[in-house]
């Protein structure tokens, strides 16, 4: 099962009700995924050389021990800002070598993404209850994604919970199955991709980090997955820049796009698209296999 939903906003006045309108679509996806729910939501670019990253702990989380760790071995100018479960950290520092370090000395916390514009937050439960502990309601920003999963592969904890993030500004949420994940994740583990979970979608946004660090654009990261990931899947990805969507050459599982001068979403169901304002004169399509959709700003 599971649901996606993903939104991109192409007027700049929508961007202060981006969080209000995922959540809605977010809300009709609750059937499909009962276990748990996630965003990933691109807002807030830091500056020039800086990076923020989100990191996941609970509700015993002591965010002004980590903070101490991290401003006394990584970056003395450091600042966090919680959020229930999660917060976001800000370093003057490269967003790889950061998150490498973090993982190392920092524990028990997880990093969820690290970027630019990028946090994601996510956490078991029903989607209302997930939206509600973050206040997704109340964030701006220019797109996001969202997952409801409903656990089939993997344990139901707030770590297998999807959207997944491999790299910087890119994360990849998935409705389906991929059967040749555990062998790539050792060949992508030796090309230094580093993973957190026994997911089969982590090893999916894994396969598109390495290609892209390959030096491929997306558009040839996403035609290679097409070759090489092996089992049925509808993957929406998050980028700085924009969103993008793609089904296996079978394409079984659900997917819905529409358009409309304002914004573009996808979802796994119509009825999460019929929230949002002016779907009506929508243009609106199944995606078909094999086939990539992408929208991106200048």
């Amino acid at each position: 099962m599971c649901g996606i939903v993903g939104l991109y906003t192409k007027n700049p006045e929508l961007e202060s009700s981006l969080g209000s309108l995922l959540a809605a679509m977010l809300n009709q996806m609750a059937d499909r995924g009962p276990d748990s729910a996630g965003v990933a939501i691109y807002r807030n670019r830091v500056e020039a050389g800086s990076v923020k990253i989100t990191l996941q702990g609970d509700e015993r989380t002591d965010w002004n021990s980590v903070l101490d760790r991290i401003r006394g071995g990584l970056d003395r100018s450091a600042s966090l800002s919680p959020l229930a479960t999660h917060a976001v950290i800000t370093v003057a520092f490269d967003g790889d070598r950061a998150a490498e370090w973090i993982e190392r000395n920092v524990h028990p916390v997880r990093i969820t993404s690290n970027g630019e514009l990028i946090e994601i937050f996510k956490e078991k439960g029903q989607p209302e209850e997930v939206i509600r502990t973050f206040g997704l309601d109340a964030m701006a920003g220019t797109h996001a994604l969202g997952h409801t999963r409903m656990a089939t592969e993997s344990a139901v904890t707030t770590e297998h919970s999807h959207p997944f993030s491999t790299g910087m500004d890119l994360c990849l949420v998935h409705n389906g199955s991929l059967s040749n994940h555990n062998r790539l994740r050792e060949t992508l583990r030796a090309e230094g991709i580093r993973f957190q979970t026994d997911n089969d979608s982590e090893v999916a946004a894994g396969y598109l980090t390495w290609r892209l660090k390959q030096g491929a654009t997306l558009k040839e990261a996403m035609e290679a997955a097409l070759i090489d990931l092996d089992g049925f899947y509808t993957f929406a990805i998050g980028t700085r820049d924009g969103f993008a969507v793609l089904r296996d050459p079978i394409a079984c599982k659900p997917a819905v796009i529409a358009e409309t001068e304002d914004w573009v979403a996808m979802s796994s169901e119509y009825r999460a698209i019929a929230q949002l304002p002016g779907n009506e004169r929508a243009r609106v399509w199944e995606p078909n296999p094999a086939t990539i959709y992408s929208w991106e700003r200048d």
